[in-house]
Parts: C-alpha cells; sequence; structure tokens
C-alpha cells in the first residue's frame, strides 16, 4: 500500500505543477505589453483629424473604367529656362529614434518641419505611462510617467522635441495645485 501512496502522491504533485505551468504561460501570454488595455478609444473627430493628418497616397486614389498607361508631361509653354539652374532644397525624411528618461522610453519620429510624434512609450520598472499622452506631431510632446507606489516617488511630466542633434526628453516641473 506504500508504493500505490507514493505514486498516487508523485501523480498529484505533478498535476499540480503542471497546472500551475500552464497558468503562468497563459498569464504571461495575455498580459499588458506597452499599454495597450490603456489606450482609449477614438471618437469620431479624433478619427476625422487623424485622417485629415495622413497624407494621402497616389495608389489610394480609385480608377475606374480601363487602366491607361500614364502619359508622359508635356512641356508648360509657361516655363522660361534661366541659364542657372535652380536648386532645390534636400528632401529630409523623418527620423526615428529611442529617447530615454527615468521613468522609462519613447520611439519618437523627428520630422523634417521640425515636429515630433510619439511612435509608442515604454514606462521602466516601477513606473507606468499616464493615459494623457501629447503624442503630436506638434513642436513638443508630453508625458507622463508615475511612479507604481505613488506614496513615494512624485510623478515625473516630460516634455519631448526635437533638436538637430536628435530628440531630447526633459522634466517639466508639476504646477502646484
Amino acid at each position: 500500500m506504500g508504493k500505490w501512496w507514493s505514486a498516487a502522491g508523485t501523480a498529484a504533485w505533478v498535476a499540480v505543477g503542471t497546472a500551475a505551468g500552464a497558468l503562468g504561460a497563459w498569464q504571461l501570454a495575455s498580459a499588458d505589453s506597452g499599454g495597450a488595455a490603456h489606450s482609449r478609444p477614438l471618437d469620431e473627430g479624433a478619427v476625422r483629424r487623424a485622417l485629415a493628418d495622413t497624407p494621402a497616397s497616389p495608389s489610394a486614389t480609385p480608377s475606374h473604367g480601363a487602366s491607361s498607361p500614364p502619359s508622359p508631361p508635356s512641356p508648360s509653354p509657361s516655363r522660361t529656362h534661366s541659364a542657372k539652374p535652380t536648386q532645390q532644397p534636400p528632401h529630409r525624411s523623418a527620423e526615428r529614434s529611442t529617447v530615454r528618461f527615468t521613468g522609462g522610453t519613447a520611439t519618437v519620429e523627428c520630422r523634417p518641419d521640425g515636429t515630433v510624434y510619439l511612435i509608442s512609450w515604454s514606462p521602466a520598472d516601477g513606473y507606468h505611462i499616464d493615459d494623457d499622452v501629447t503624442r503630436g506631431p506638434s513642436p513638443t510632446a508630453h508625458l507622463e510617467a508615475e511612479a507604481n507606489d505613488d506614496d513615494e516617488h512624485p510623478d515625473l511630466t516630460y516634455e519631448i522635441h526635437c533638436t538637430p542633434t536628435g530628440p531630447r526628453a526633459r522634466a517639466v516641473p508639476e504646477p502646484d495645485d
């Protein structure tokens, strides 16, 4: 009878260990990685503004009827040719980089017009990013990193802007309430 109890006890421990491992794997797989559970849905006005800010691609326009190959551009009679060709400024594309700050990191896009756009952000251990993030595009973007133990550490508000050398995060003092 002792062997039977030993085998039953071992089987019970294996079953409990397997169940605990499966539960842990399920929790890890369903964990929020990046604040998706904290994002707010867009209202109709915000969707319209976001769509208006997005440049339309040439392939986005539908073509009706039979397609014909594009005709080459015809020379414009109003053009005058000068002896000295005009130089166009070099086209700069938006540059993405990561900026680090005490409360976490952010992936930032510095656009050619000098505006900044927050692509994504991630809190550091012991912090979470508050919901009221100002992503841009604008001259500055704002986010607030809050300590998980709110009583011991103050909230850290950051202003992120683009400089000629790349994005910079600057701590902004909290206004007194």
